[in-house]
């Protein structure tokens, strides 16, 4: 079963280990103004503040991944008393539509097969698979609790409300498992 919401509530780009700049500060002064980081705002998601939000999402009953998605932005919006940043807000705004979808996680090195595509790129994170009926190959996608993604892929398995991220390693995909996520088709 698939359920499709159009612009029925408020979306933000996950903020996650790696990224640089203004949106990182913003979470950054939140978890500083929460007492969950006591180094700089630096606008850099080292291990430091990837700590410090796995700690705050483990305080506040949320899922202890390190990545801020929608809800831990919500909840260290009200900890903080600071606005969600609008950077974050925007991501999603103006997708064509919302979906509810059943997702699992593979790697290239999955079930024997070539390592690349239906699109014929070869597999690496940001990458999805979809069934063309329900998303068309070729989408831009954001996905909760993922990030930005590209549906490149098809699979035997993958038909209707499921998708299939793409991970970097094994243990990476085992440790997703198979959980409800949110999706957003941004074009």
């Amino acid at each position: 079963m698939i359920f499709v919401f159009a612009f029925s509530s408020l979306a933000c780009a996950s903020v996650q280990m790696g990224m640089k700049g203004s949106v990182v500060q913003s979470v950054q002064y939140m978890l500083q103004d929460a007492g969950y980081l006591s180094g700089s705002a630096d606008g850099d998601f080292g291990s430091q503040t990837q700590q410090a939000v796995v700690q705050f999402q483990t305080d506040h009953g949320l899922s202890a991944d390190g990545i801020v998605g929608s809800q831990t932005m919500e909840a260290l919006s009200e900890a903080s008393g600071r606005p969600v940043p609008e950077e974050a807000a925007s991501a999603t705004e103006g997708h064509q539509r919302r979906l509810v979808m059943e997702a699992t996680a593979y790697t290239a090195q999955d079930g024997g097969g070539s390592g690349y595509t239906a699109t014929g790129q070869y597999l690496q994170r940001g990458m999805v698979a979809v069934d063309p009926s329900v998303i068309p190959l070729g989408s831009q996608l954001y996905i909760e609790g993922y990030g930005y993604a590209v549906a490149a892929d098809t699979g035997g398995a993958i038909v209707g409300d499921r998708i299939d991220l793409a991970m970097d390693s094994t243990s990476e995909a085992l440790n997703f498992g198979r959980q409800d996520v949110v999706v957003y088709v941004l074009g």
